[in-house]
């Protein structure tokens, strides 16, 4: 019985990276023997174990063998026979298949370290085609490495090509899917995540409606890009490059969607196209069951980010409608993520990152004046029920009025 140190820990060690979580495999042990050891059992589909002390995971060296559709469409081995080479040939990516026991040497049997150094994201055996969920690991490692120089290779692209084009993607399940964009999502370079998506055929077989926004123009005064699936990737680079948290992300993933539902007759103007893309973001959160909170927000996005474009423009009473749909008086931390998902959209244009956005800040301001109405006083002069609520609405918009005039006002 042998423990070795496996996969991220000795891949970002090697890269001189923090390692945020070590994975542990066992060769030559049984169930039975880790449990006599203290060990607490929590794999479902294979015997994976959960340290006594330091709680990290400790799984039984297995092999594997696909026996249906997905990503659970597999049968496992993991007798005490399984040596640490067979379980590392079943792995992902060469860089995620070399292990080291304490003080010992590093185990490197696929080439590991030669495409660390190469910066390459290579598959480790032909048998990466049987987990469509490799797909998107790898472009997720794609996304988390892109700074560091790192590729897909060719003959590992055209591995993902060919589950995408099987169908082998299209079985994996909503929840799957969803956990690993959201990762994506979260890294360094969420674009690039989707990019290679694209590459592979994937994104089509996933996300249709963002895939379909590829060769779709825009006004070049607006979007020197043109193309809108160019602009989306530029928006989500800005939206990590401003640290924004993954509600915003996936706020600017969807905000454009509807764009590519404009006739063609009509490029490169989308007229309307806030209202068809907040139905299409609605569907597509359902369809990824995103949690209602990302669900919500990029609703509101993709119907309103042109209201934030335009807000030294929008008269009082709109701002105040703007604010009631965000529910920005009870939840001012939803305004903020609006705020940022319609920058990055702004900011998210060939040339335009470093560009001022001055809506920020003024929708910040028009917000603090709204919120300054004292409710109470409106009680005290006998306003109740419908009444109030009327008020309350009147009181506002003269708030904004009077914030919209003294920003207008040109200082002395």
């Amino acid at each position: 019985m042998k423990n070795y140190l496996v996969g991220g820990a000795i891949r970002d060690q090697l890269l001189g990276l923090k390692v945020k979580e070590r994975d542990w495999v066992v060769v030559g042990a049984t169930p039975e023997q880790m449990l006599a050891q203290g060990f607490t059992p929590v794999g479902k589909d294979f015997p994976v174990f959960i340290h006594p002390s330091s709680g990290e995971e400790y799984a039984l060296a297995r092999t594997e063998r696909k026996s249906g559709h997905g990503y659970h469409g597999f049968h496992f081995n993991a007798s005490p026979e399984v040596t640490l080479e067979e379980d590392l040939l079943r792995r992902d990516l060469t860089v995620n298949a070399m292990a080291k026991a304490a003080g010992g040497p590093l185990v490197d049997p696929y080439g590991g370290l030669r495409d660390l150094k190469g910066r390459w994201l290579r598959h480790v055996s032909p048998a990466f085609a049987e987990d469509p969920l490799r797909v998107l690991r790898v472009a997720r490692f794609a996304a988390r490495y892109h700074w560091l120089g790192f590729r897909v290779a060719d003959e590992t692209m055209a591995l993902m090509q060919q589950l995408s084009d099987s169908g082998e993607v299209a079985h994996l399940t909503a929840e799957r899917v969803w956990k690993e964009t959201e990762k994506g999502l979260s890294e360094r370079d969420p674009q690039v995540y989707f990019q290679v998506l694209e590459q592979c055929g994937a994104l089509q077989v996933l996300l249709p409606e963002f895939a379909r926004l590829r060769g779709v123009p825009q006004p070049a005064a607006h979007h020197p890009e043109i193309d809108t699936l160019e602009h989306q990737y530029l928006a989500l680079k800005q939206a990590a490059d401003m640290d924004l948290p993954l509600p915003a992300r996936f706020a600017v993933l969807l905000h454009d969607l509807g764009k590519g539902t404009t006739g063609p007759a009509l490029w490169p103007k989308h007229i309307g196209h806030e209202e068809r893309s907040a139905e299409l973001a609605e569907q597509v959160a359902l369809r990824l069951r995103a949690p209602n909170e990302y669900r919500e927000l990029a609703v509101l996005v993709a119907r309103f980010h042109t209201h934030c474009h335009r807000a030294l423009e929008l008269k009082a009473s709109t701002l105040w409608k703007l604010f009631r749909a965000l529910d920005a008086v009870r939840r001012p931390q939803r305004l903020e993520l609006f705020i940022g998902a319609c920058e990055a959209d702004a900011r998210g244009r060939l040339d335009f990152a470093n560009r001022p956005y001055p809506q920020a800040d003024y929708l910040r301001g028009a917000a603090a004046a709204m919120r300054a109405l004292d409710i109470n006083a409106l009680r005290e002069r006998g306003f109740n029920g419908p009444e109030l609520g009327a008020a309350i609405d009147k009181e506002r918009i003269a708030l904004l009025k009077e914030y919209r005039q003294a920003c207008q006002t040109p200082s002395p």
